[in-house]
């Protein structure tokens, strides 16, 4: 009779197996010392952020969203109750730099929330983009918070197509980012184009921007903007990059580039070295097709601004918009170095760069966006105070459309289908679901900022001065934030003129464009 082996036996052979090779092998120095048990501590590491997401972390301790940041975002998305019992769990007392918004006992603007009873809060910018330079297509977004550049490639297909199906519920606005235009982009929603450093979507065959194929690409859809890319919070001073992994035959053809190797993107334009041939290319831009023409930076050294402010000043040349891009965004993969250390963080920055165009008095002709981390209400009110007039959103929309901040998008191994081009993980992503739940997180959030700009007694985020904020200064100081930013009275808020038709389209019922508001969508 042949001797069987019993599982135990077969267990044991295995582990012995293990041990033989961790104490012969010489890369891991800890499993030559502790053969087998030292598996366990490489596991830990691996599952890590995962422990200290569900089991470890406090509600507000984990970055770079906390679970109480994301909670109210899952809650706001399906329409599930995104309130809070027993009070702040906030260190505000001892959290130096903590915003206070500031209540109004009585206000004259600003209707009762009962006014508000059934309606949608529908919030248009505050400023015609484009207007001030005259470009034919100006136009004034329906919507002061706007989904941000994340490209095709980055995000999967279903991703994108959610995102483009959502906004166009909400009437709010889609950057495409920087790899092109495709077919999921194509579901109705209005689209901010961006053009990055290999003009994806606009490029010849040699790689070199084609100005006739933008203006063939940008009628064939909704596009109501043209972004160009500078630089971004998450990696400033570095180009993009996709791996290979991630690049389908779809992502190849619209970016026009090889399957066989990492798509990287310049760290800088080709078209342009310096503020002034930047200007002659976007009035060409601008000329050719219509459209107001912005740039997006993150903020480092301001003689770029500066240089930029100047050369404005005479009123020939200039960007329509300005999306400045905080230090603390997040949607692309870049060395540790540069998400922790490099550009200034959104609030510093954006302090920064607007008083440079209010002291030229170029405010009033540039619509300011933020960017980083003003997805979230409390982070929105600051931007606003300090002088933008919308806000873009990104890894917010994400988490809209069940991101859960595993943390892998640059490994293509996004578990729910987000950020990869895994054929078996993307099929878990329902577009017509999620785009819902997008919508939903935009008007909640939108829902919110009104009962904020109620509460301090304005009728607009737009019309948040820096006299509703403050800044907490250890336990018993608080500093207006003016007098943290060392901004003049009158700065941050739009121009009388704008002000009064704002108040004219707040008092209205209908969009700038005639139609109603946007309806109710029950979650799907």
């Amino acid at each position: 009779m042949k001797p069987t082996l019993t599982r135990t036996g077969l267990s044991l052979l295995g582990l012995g197996g293990v041990a033989a090779y961790d104490l012969i092998q010489r890369k891991h120095a800890l499993l030559r010392n502790f053969p087998v048990i030292g598996h366990g501590r490489y596991l830990l590491e691996k599952i890590g952020p995962e422990l200290r997401q569900y089991i470890v972390s406090s509600n507000d301790e984990e970055r770079p969203f906390s679970r109480d940041q994301r909670s109210w975002i899952y809650a706001s998305a399906k329409l599930e109750n995104n309130y809070r019992g027993f009070g702040t769990d906030n260190d505000i007392e001892y959290n130096e730099g903590y915003p206070v918004i500031k209540q109004r006992t009585f206000a004259t603007v600003a209707p009762p929330s009962s006014a508000h009873a059934g309606q949608e809060a529908w919030l248009p910018s505050a400023k015609v983009m484009g207007a001030a330079r005259g470009r034919r297509h100006a136009f004034r977004p329906d919507s002061i918070i706007n989904v941000s550049a994340m490209s095709f490639g980055s995000l999967s297909g279903p991703a994108i197509r959610a995102i483009n199906e959502g906004v166009k519920l909400v009437g709010a606005l889609h950057n495409t980012g920087e790899g092109g235009l495709s077919d999921h982009h194509r579901q109705g929603g209005d689209l901010i184009f961006q053009i990055g450093t290999a003009y994806f979507g606009c490029r010849d065959a040699k790689g070199r921007f084609d100005l006739e194929r933008l203006v063939d690409l940008v009628r064939s859809a909704p596009v109501k903007a043209i972004e160009v890319k500078l630089s971004q919070g998450a990696k400033p001073g570095l180009g993009g990059l996709l791996p290979a992994a991630k690049i389908t035959p779809e992502i190849a053809r619209i970016r026009g580039i090889s399957m066989d190797v990492d798509c990287v993107s310049p760290s800088r334009h080709a078209e342009f070295t310096d503020v002034d041939s930047m200007l002659d290319w976007v009035e060409k831009i601008a000329d050719a097709t219509g459209l107001p023409v912005g740039i997006k930076s993150s903020v480092g050294h301001l003689d770029f601004w500066e240089e930029l402010v100047r050369q404005m000043s005479d009123g020939s040349r200039g960007v329509d918009f300005v999306t400045v891009d905080g230090g603390e965004g997040g949607t692309g993969a870049a060395p540790m170095v540069f998400s922790d250390t490099v550009s200034l963080p959104f609030r510093a920055g954006f302090g920064r760069v607007y008083p440079l165009f209010a002291e030229a008095g170029l405010s009033d002709h540039v619509t300011f966006i933020g960017a980083g981390k003003l997805g979230l209400p409390d982070n929105a009110v600051i931007a606003f105070a300090l002088g933008a007039d919308m806000v873009n959103v990104a890894r917010e929309a994400m988490l809209a459309i069940r991101c859960i901040q595993a943390q892998k998008c640059h490994t293509d191994t996004c578990p729910t289908g987000v950020a990869t081009q895994n054929p078996w993980l993307v099929r878990g992503l329902d577009p017509t679901l999620k785009a819902v739940r997008l919508a939903n997180y935009l008007k909640t959030w939108r829902k919110d900022m009104l009962r904020i700009t109620e509460s301090a007694g304005v009728l607009h985020p737009g019309l948040l001065s820096m006299g509703d904020v403050e800044v907490m200064f250890g336990q018993m100081e608080a500093r207006p934030l003016a007098e943290v930013f060392g901004y003049q009275p009158g700065w941050g808020l739009p121009s009388p003129a704008d002000q009064e038709e704002l108040a004219r389209l707040m008092a209205g019922t209908v969009p700038q464009g005639g139609s109603a508001p946007p309806s109710e969508h029950a979650e799907g």
